[in-house]
């Protein structure tokens, strides 16, 4: 049974000062691999031994910290490359802008006190040696903590320290353990720009002998989540043009020389402060694990329909011939995380106690043909209603 990967993070109370002196070291260490990686390809042994005996040099980290720091470049070279072939980036070589620090096996440690359950503490290895550092646990480190102990799930051998916003976070992973039970609906969605269609069907209802007796009792549940993914990202673009508008007259320009060039106000200080209040990303997140744990939240056979590399493209007709026109609606479509939603269904789904299971089917002619029979599907005379027509017999 495949295990489903959690990771948990939790805060740092006072993090010592080691931990942000080798923060840019480490940086620069992921950032210099990784643009090896996307030049040459790939990294070879003797190449590998050369960088990483010259970082023992030139930083005083520990070798676990620098072995880290190149084995996390290798992967975003290895990312970039790849988003590279499928068009989805055109920079010349990746950019680190941060890194998240990576502890390995045997250079930390986690102990909880004698004196009290609550405060937990955690020993890393840095340049000054062992140090030990508290953190601040909540329920959900304490439940997945709970589940190790009673062998549904199993703590990683690295622990990943990270810095965001000022503020030092540890990250703990849990591989853990699904429970498997038969599932009992069925359930297909379809994700659009403002709406998710979601129809339910119990499955005890339409099987066997049990199915030609309940057939009058079939209600399918059909429903819409509201999510206004395309009205957020409209409300978000009006208050950030006019945000912009205002400050590009108070930031006129970057520099004084014979060009002056005009200052891209998007890099200020104060617009990167009024972009944050506007949550706008963390509102999405919270809309896409809304729709995840009502699709998930019983045992069911789940189907959606299969997307491409680049949905948004596709609908707005970025490769045909009769392309969306309309900048707002384009704009719209781009903002809807379409494949972020079916990421997050499908790591619900597996994460659940319940033997939840992801199908896609093809979005090939499936509003035109039968999907059993691949013939043409003809009006019954329903409103919006179509039928597969009886096939003739044989014989």
């Amino acid at each position: 049974m495949e295990k489903v990967r959690r990771a948990i993070a939790v805060e740092i109370e006072s993090p010592p000062p080691e931990l942000s002196a080798v923060e840019e070291p480490y940086r620069r260490i992921v950032e210099e691999v990784a643009a090896c990686v996307a030049e040459r390809g790939t990294l070879e042994r003797e190449k590998y031994n050369e960088l990483y005996r010259r970082f023992r040099k030139q930083y005083p980290l520990p070798a676990q910290l620098i072995q880290q720091a190149m084995n996390q470049g290798v992967e975003i070279g290895k990312s970039f490359l790849k988003l590279k072939r499928n068009g989805r980036v055109y920079k010349p070589r990746p950019e680190v802008g941060r890194v998240s620090i990576r502890f390995a096996k045997d250079s930390w440690s986690y102990r909880k006190t004698a004196a009290s359950t609550a405060p937990v503490k955690i020993a890393v290895s840095l340049p000054g040696g062992r140090r030990e550092i508290w953190i601040k646990p909540h329920r959900r480190l304490w439940l997945y903590w709970w589940k190790t102990l009673m062998r549904e799930a199993e703590l990683a051998s690295t622990l990943i320290v990270k810095r965001r916003r000022n503020k030092w976070y540890a990250v703990f992973v849990f591989d853990v353990m699904p429970k498997r039970e038969p599932p009992a609906e069925a359930v297909a969605f379809d994700v659009n720009e403002n709406t998710v269609a979601v129809a339910k069907v119990s499955l005890l209802a339409t099987v066997d002998a049990v199915a030609r007796w309940n057939r009058q009792y079939l209600d399918p549940a059909l429903y819409f989540i509201r999510t206004d993914f395309g009205s957020l990202a409209k409300r978000y673009e009006a208050v950030r043009n006019a945000k912009l508008e205002e400050l590009k007259w108070k930031y006129p320009y970057a520099g004084r020389d014979e060009e002056e060039r005009r200052q891209s106000v998007t890099d200020t200080r104060e617009f990167r402060k009024f972009a944050r209040r506007l949550r706008k990303r963390r509102r999405k997140e919270g809309r896409v694990r809304q729709v995840a744990h009502e699709v998930t939240k019983s045992h069911a056979v789940i189907i959606t329909e299969e997307l491409g590399k680049n949905p948004q493209g596709e609908m707005i007709g970025v490769e045909k011939k009769k392309k969306v026109k309309k900048r707002e609606l384009r704009h719209r479509v781009k903002q809807t995380p379409f494949r972020r939603i079916l990421r997050a269904v499908e790591d619900k789904a597996a994460e659940g106690e319940g033997g939840s299971v992801v199908f896609y089917v093809s979005s090939f002619k499936n509003s035109r043909m039968c999907p059993i029979h691949f013939a043409l599907l003809k009006n019954g005379g329903g409103w919006h209603a179509l039928h597969c027509p009886p096939r003739p017999r044989r014989g």
